[in-house]
């Protein structure tokens, strides 16, 4: 597929595969970013894709992961998730590059950072410690606090494990702001790979319409998503937005997104 694009779009530089699970592209879009903050080139194209093969849901059935029924991100009656397809292509430029080529300025990345928790193969760690320390290389990165972050963009798979961590590591980071948390996977099922550049963009939306994406399926609220995760779209203010994913191997990535002029 690299091959295929490389050659259609008659890319000059030779590019790279990021694989880290479902934080891959996440991860994709951080390193790009840095690419161009460190100078080494002014434009980078992250193409987002992933593809629902008999080994991936072969994968999570054996696993026991996979709902009957559409996920329910952050529900009491969740009981595992939905497995989606998708693809996104995100253009990223530095300030010089964007305004020499006339391009639209839809949001800025102002922070990211990745961890790995180093606690099972496919279980994210109880205490979410790889998340939270992205997450605070993303705050530290971006130059901004918690109270700075007008919205959440979670991974909220609808397993058990996996919503109870990013819950945990956002009462934590975030106990003194009541943010607004949704995920887009009731809506569109997993999409593994390609799941960080899809809601990186919703993400960007999200920040330029100033309302939050409402999490399907969620009726019914885990006790710590209570006042925080809503099934509704949530009028926000501010310009930040953080979102993050998690994947096998501990990997945890997370980006700050900012709306407003380029630094």
């Amino acid at each position: 597929i690299y091959e295929v694009i490389h050659s259609n779009l008659n890319l000059k530089k030779q590019g790279m595969n990021i694989s880290a699970s479902c934080a891959s592209s996440t991860i994709a879009i951080a390193q790009g970013a840095e690419l161009i903050a460190s100078g080494w080139t002014d434009a980078v194209l992250v193409c987002c894709m992933d593809l629902v093969t008999e080994f991936v849901f072969s994968g999570f059935s054996a696993l026991q992961a996979l709902s009957a029924k559409p996920c329910r991100p952050f529900d009491r009656d969740r009981n595992g998730l939905s497995i989606g397809e998708g693809a996104a292509a995100v253009m990223l430029m530095s300030k010089e590059r964007a305004k020499q080529e006339a391009r639209p300025h839809l949001a800025t990345i102002r922070g990211w950072g990745a961890a790995n928790d180093a606690s099972h193969i496919t279980a994210p760690a109880r205490d979410g410690s790889g998340l939270q320390q992205a997450i605070i290389q993303a705050l530290t990165k971006a130059e901004c606090s918690a109270s700075d972050i007008a919205a959440i963009n979670a991974h909220g798979t609808g397993t058990i494990y996996n919503d109870l961590m990013e819950l945990k590591v956002f009462n934590h980071l975030f106990a003194d702001h009541l943010i607004p948390i949704y995920s887009i996977k009731g809506a569109i099922g997993h999409t593994l790979g390609a799941a960080g550049g899809i809601e990186a963009v919703v993400g960007i939306q999200t920040l330029l319409e100033k309302t939050t994406p409402p999490t399907i399926g969620f009726s019914n609220p885990e006790k710590e998503a209570e006042g925080r995760v809503l099934a509704e779209p949530v009028p926000i203010s501010g310009n930040y937005l953080l979102t993050t994913n998690s994947g096998f191997g501990g990997i945890n990535a997370a980006i700050i997104l900012g709306k407003g002029s380029m630094r």
